[in-house]
């Protein structure tokens, strides 16, 4: 029955140290059966079919060995979008949703989305801002295969402009840029849980001593840019501000998440 089959699986994720064993078992059956979670509770009586009962199996496995759910089941939520994501890509946060929301208020004529992954930030922008110009970029040509095929899903493959690198052509100029560059510092590293460390590429989060470096080097290239927002890691407000007005920018101001954690350091050129 359905619900021993969550009750088992609850039981040996629960013992291997899983953080959320109930929520990442029904997340699982439901991707192995095609039902959504309000079924699978209405109907904790009703009978597996073999094939979804060996697919549960496996998914269950595989969550046990630590790797995340959303690559387990190959997708994850970002807004309104359902992303297709795999080890080659970061998965998606609800965090990150902060610079797409400042898209929204900042209504830019042409975005700038560097280190897309998956593509989440750029194909956020061009389905709620269709007027908007997005191009995005990632030094990973792994993940621009990614990104590409998302948009090409979403049916969003003619308003995003996808590039291999940081920046695109030389003197290109842009109204908003929104960067998730790498952040985590080499310290830090050990603490993170092993779904992080060992399963999501790690040139996309490791950044030197301090988690700085690829912030460093993004503000050095002198991009054109009338506004540029960074997502941070937690305790790097004050020193990414700095980067910031080093580099030429005004108003620079922080912006929190939904934990109360400052997740985004916001700049505006001197000429705006």
């Amino acid at each position: 029955m359905t619900s021993e089959a969550l009750a088992a699986a609850t039981d040996a994720l629960r013992a291997a140290g899983i953080e959320d064993p109930r929520l990442d078992a029904e997340v699982l059956l439901a991707e192995a059966t095609g039902w959504d979670r309000a079924r699978l509770a209405a109907h904790p009586e009703d009978e597996l079919p073999a094939a979804a009962a060996r697919a549960f199996g496996e998914m269950v496995r595989r969550r046990l060995r630590r790797e995340p759910v959303a690559y387990v089941v190959g997708h994850k939520g970002f807004r309104e979008l359902e992303l297709r994501v795999d080890p080659r890509v970061l998965i998606p946060r609800p965090e990150t949703e902060l610079l797409v929301e400042l898209a929204l208020e900042e209504r830019p004529r042409r975005v700038l989305d560097v280190g897309t992954g998956s593509g989440a930030i750029a194909l956020a922008v061009a389905a709620e801002l269709p007027e908007c110009e997005v191009v995005a970029t990632d030094i990973s040509t792994a993940a621009l295969d990614v990104a590409r095929a998302n948009a090409e899903r979403l049916g969003l493959a003619a308003r995003v402009d996808f590039v291999s690198g940081t920046l695109p052509a030389a003197g290109a100029e842009f109204d908003l840029v929104l960067a998730n560059l790498p952040y985590v510092a080499e310290a830090e590293w050990p603490h993170l849980q092993p779904e992080v460390t060992e399963w999501e590429p790690r040139e996309a989060l490791l950044a030197g001593a301090d988690g700085l470096d690829a912030i460093r080097a993004f503000l050095r290239m002198g991009l054109q840019a009338g506004c540029v927002a960074l997502e941070i890691g937690a305790g790097q407000a004050g020193a990414v501000s700095e980067l910031m007005r080093e580099a030429g920018f005004r108003k620079v101001a922080v912006r929190k998440d939904l934990a109360g954690i400052d997740r985004v350091v916001v700049g505006t050129s001197p000429s705006r």
